[in-house]
């Protein structure tokens, strides 16, 4: 009996410890789940706008309340319907091709890891991952720069060609997405790279040595070993970015935009941004509701495949 109660007192003392610990533990992550609860869930309230037509300076007390009006609007206002399809379709249109070429930043990574002069690689590293940094006004300033009438580019052709006339390339409506894309890529893509060089810093050596002895190629290594490696993360990120695919953000667009290419540049968010300057805000806010439920289940669906795919999900 009295090895038994010992024992006892031994597993008491161990589930008291643990459970201390557990709370300690909560306390460590207390401070950054406050933090989402007030950046992430508290301005969830504003959703109650899309419920009144509002109109500032009033206080929702002294606005109608109208239910799901500014829903319905989006489905039988024939002007709405256009607008959102045009801007759904530019949606689209700029995340499909991200989603297209979201491998670029892993092949960027490993032929980045085959640089053996650590300097130079470093160099290459520390240039293409500073333009992420800079913002998008100044990314714009860079482009203007270069691709405005008076610009480097256009410089350049007057002198080679004869009677040339400037083109502002800024404006064209000709290739936006794509153009879109590339200064998208140019800012991001040695920031997505680090993300891959960790995973391909994560590979056992032993394989590379191994595959070395049996007398492979670099491009041989990269391709039965670098590459099967870092697939997984390269599958995990495309889906996150699947889940976050109607949310490609509006600041680059919004910097860009001009009566010229704005049909085929306005994106969602940045609709929803201009519709909110036009005292839109009750219908704004609706779209972005309908927006939420979309990317929510997106990222559902996702976790699925996810979980059909590789046996496990990411949520």
């Amino acid at each position: 009996m009295g090895k038994q109660k010992k024992e006892i007192d031994i597993l008491t003392a161990s589930a008291k410890r643990k459970k201390r610990k557990g709370k300690i533990e909560f306390l460590y992550i207390l401070p950054f789940v406050l933090l989402v609860a007030v950046f992430s869930y508290y301005p969830l309230y504003g959703w109650i706008y899309a419920f009144y037509d509002y109109r500032p300076p009033y206080a929702l007390s002294q606005v109608p309340f109208v239910g799901l009006k500014w829903f319905r609007t989006m489905i039988e206002n024939e002007e709405k319907v256009k607008d959102i399809l045009r801007v759904i379709r530019n949606t689209f249109a700029m995340s499909g091709i991200s989603m297209l070429f979201s491998w670029f930043p892993m092949i960027f990574a490993v032929f980045l890891n085959e640089i053996k002069c650590r300097p130079f690689k470093k160099f290459v590293q520390t240039v293409t991952t500073l333009p992420n940094f800079i913002s998008w006004v100044l990314v714009y300033s860079i482009a203007f720069s270069v691709l405005s009438t008076t610009g480097a580019v256009n410089s350049f052709l007057s002198s080679v060609i004869t009677d040339y006339v400037p083109k502002d390339f800024l404006s064209s409506s000709e290739h936006v997405w794509f153009t879109q894309w590339l200064w998208l890529t140019w800012k991001n893509a040695g920031w997505a790279a680090i993300m891959y060089i960790a995973a391909i810093t994560g590979i056992d050596e032993s394989l590379t040595e191994a595959a070395r002895i049996d007398g492979a190629s670099r491009m041989q290594i990269i391709r039965h070993i670098t590459l099967p490696s870092i697939l997984p993360t390269y599958f995990v990120l495309v889906m996150l970015n699947l889940a976050n695919f109607l949310s490609n953000g509006m600041e680059q667009y919004y910097v860009f935009q001009n009566s010229f290419n704005r049909e085929y540049i306005e994106v969602l968010d940045l609709y929803v941004y201009n519709l909110k300057n036009m005292n839109g805000y009750s219908l704004s806010t609706a779209i972005s509701i309908l927006k939420t439920v979309i990317s929510i289940t997106l990222l559902g669906l996702t976790n699925k495949i996810s979980k059909l795919i590789r046996g496990e999900g990411f949520i």
